[in-house]
Parts: structure tokens; C-alpha cells; sequence
């Protein structure tokens, strides 16, 4: 798996369209989040929230590889990957503000989006929590005998929960059609990967239960796009699992309380030079693909679909109180449990 070296031949290997798909997607996530930020400020958000502002060529890329009848799961930064996936915002936004129209009906938030219909599985907000249930979703695939893959998103962090091995020892012996990918965005929380672990180059941890294991850059669609294709077909052979590590950065803090104090402007900085919307905003103007007029009405539109979701949220009804009996286990429901 090779990352794309230059522009042209970036431009040469993808379309027009896949260009265009990605920055349109990608800018509508930026937007979302940017938006977000703003609702939480304004206290219509509670409780935890996480962004991904300056990740999103990892979600974008990815889903451009994959089929849309594929599944994903990931981790509690998890508020664009449906957008991704074609989920409308508006169901978005409306969960993170605890509406019963969102697509989790207001009782997930932030850290808990669902989308059935487009295959999306969490939103999960136990660190590495999501791992095992990736493989589990895969194995169900193989059981079911149909060719679908699985993308299992997760933070640096992640990597040193037991459960990463555990799932990684599993996967690899069963030969499950699933994408590990670990969004490396150099912290976990405020603690950077030199901090925390022997080995810094994570993709390495894959290798020791021989899983086929590579580092991606994470700011550019084009290598994103191409690493998870070429595992994709290998778990639709049958050929088992892959480690992707896309080293990404997330230009905000882990989350809105944190004001991120442990590194420097200087470093930040550095990461926006390399903006993923930016780089492919520019490789449409150089090829011809895309003019200013369209640019601004791309951003126009974009901006509508957002303000149209937060106006979406502040006008849906809360959940009924009648709803915390719903969609959950109990005894009366289901009385074996107890048996």
C-alpha cells in the first residue's frame, strides 16, 4: 500500500468527480463541526463533545472505498462519519442536541450517533469498546457467507486497551473481513503517543499477530482512499484483517473543555499548512475542475445545509419521559434474562 507522492499524479489517478465528492464532504463536515462548536458554547449541546476538525480526510477517504451496504463503527468522535455515509445532517444535529428526532431518537448525544440504514454502527464511548464489536459485526458477515467489510475506526489511545489485542488475536485467527483503522491524531486526550508508548509507529502492533500492517497519511483523501480500497478487497477475499495507521491531527482540543495547553502554536500551525479541504480545493483549481463561482456557491450551499440542521434541532420536541423505557433490556421485557 503506497501513499499518492505528488499532485499530478494525484490528478491523474482520480476523477473530477471523486474530487469533488471529497471536498464537498469533507468542507460539509468542517462546517457541521465548526457550527457545533458554536450550539455547545451556546449550552444547546450538553455534556461531552468531541470534533473532528482537521481529520476529515480520514472519514472521507475511507468511505470513498468501501461500498455503501459496508459497516462502520468507531469511537466517540464520531459526528461526521454518517455524514459521510449520506446520513442527512439535520438527524445529526438534532442528536446532539438531545432531540427525539435524532438519529439515535436524543438519548445518545454526542458520543452515541447511529444510523442503521446507512450501516452505521456508533459511536461508542468506552475507550477501545467498539474494537471487539467491529470484529463481532465482521464475523457476522462471514457467518452470513456475504462479501460485506468492516471499517473499526479508533484513537491512539485505544491501542492500550486489552481489548485491541484481544480482538486483534481473534480476528487474525478467524480470518474476519475487517479494517482496523486507528485515527492517530498524536493524543490521546492531552497525552502524546511518545508519552505513552515503547512503540510510536502503532501500525507495528499489528504485525505481531502477523495482520498486515501499514502507516497512512491521514491529511491527504487520495492515500486514505487507496490504503482502505486495497484492504477492503483483501477481507472481501477472505484473506483476513488489515492494521491501518492514518496519521492525522485534530486542530482542536480532545474535547470542548479542553483547552488544549500541551502544545504549542507552533505545531498547530504546522498540521493547518497541510489541510486536507485546502490541498484538494487546489487540485481542482489547478486541473480546470472547478471555478470560483462554483467554489462559492459549493460553500453556499454547504452553509445552508447546516444552519438548515441547527434550525432542524431547535425546533424538534425533546423525548418524552416515556421514552426511558424504551429501546433498553428489562425484566418484564424480557424475563429470560433473569433466568
Amino acid at each position: 500500500m503506497t501513499n499518492v507522492k505528488t499532485k499530478k499524479q494525484a490528478a491523474e489517478k482520480y476523477t473530477a468527480e471523486q474530487y469533488l465528492w471529497w471536498y464537498e464532504t469533507m468542507l460539509l463536515m468542517r462546517r457541521f463541526e465548526e457550527r457545533a462548536q458554536q450550539a455547545y458554547i451556546q449550552q444547546k449541546i450538553r455534556g461531552f463533545c468531541h470534533l473532528y476538525i482537521g481529520q476529515e480526510a480520514v472519514a472521507a477517504g475511507s468511505v470513498s472505498a468501501i461500498r455503501p451496504d459496508d459497516n462502520i463503527i468507531t469511537a466517540y468522535r464520531d459526528h461526521v462519519h454518517p455524514l459521510a455515509k449520506g446520513l442527512e445532517p439535520k438527524y445529526v444535529m438534532a442528536e446532539l442536541f438531545a432531540k427525539a428526532t435524532g438519529c439515535s431518537k436524543g438519548k445518545g448525544g454526542s458520543m452515541h450517533i447511529f444510523d442503521v440504514k446507512h450501516r452505521f454502527f456508533g459511536g461508542h464511548g468506552i475507550v477501545g469498546g467498539q474494537i471487539p464489536l467491529g470484529a463481532g459485526i465482521a464475523f457476522a458477515d462471514k457467518y452470513n457467507k456475504n462479501d460485506r467489510v468492516t471499517l473499526c475506526y479508533m484513537g491512539d489511545g485505544a491501542v492500550r486497551q486489552g481489548a485491541f489485542h484481544e480482538t486483534f488475536n481473534m480476528a487474525m485467527t478467524w480470518k474476519l473481513p475487517v479494517v482496523f483503522i486507528i485515527e492517530n491524531n498524536q493524543y490521546a486526550m492531552g497525552t502524546s503517543v511518545e508519552r505513552t508508548s515503547n512503540v510510536t509507529e502503532l501500525y507495528e502492533l499489528g504485525r505481531s499477530y502477523n495482520m498486515p500492517s501499514v502507516p497512512v497519511d491521514g491529511m491527504r483523501c487520495e492515500a486514505v482512499h487507496e490504503a482502505v480500497a486495497e484492504a477492503a478487497e483483501r477481507g472481501r477475499k477472505k484473506e483476513g484483517p488489515t492494521l491501518l495507521e492514518v496519521k492525522t491531527y485534530r486542530y482542536r482540543g480532545h474535547s470542548m473543555s479542553d483547552p488544549a495547553t500541551y502544545r504549542t502554536k507552533e505545531e498547530v500551525e504546522e498540521y493547518k499548512a497541510q489541510d486536507p479541504i485546502e490541498h484538494t480545493l487546489n487540485l481542482l483549481k489547478q486541473n480546470k475542475w472547478i471555478s470560483d463561482a462554483e467554489v462559492e456557491a459549493t460553500e453556499k450551499k454547504v452553509k445552508q445545509q447546516v444552519e438548515d440542521s441547527v434550525k432542524f434541532a431547535d425546533e424538534s420536541p425533546y423525548p418524552d419521559p416515556s421514552e426511558l423505557y424504551k429501546d433498553v433490556y428489562t425484566q418484564e421485557d424480557y424475563p429470560f434474562i433473569m433466568d
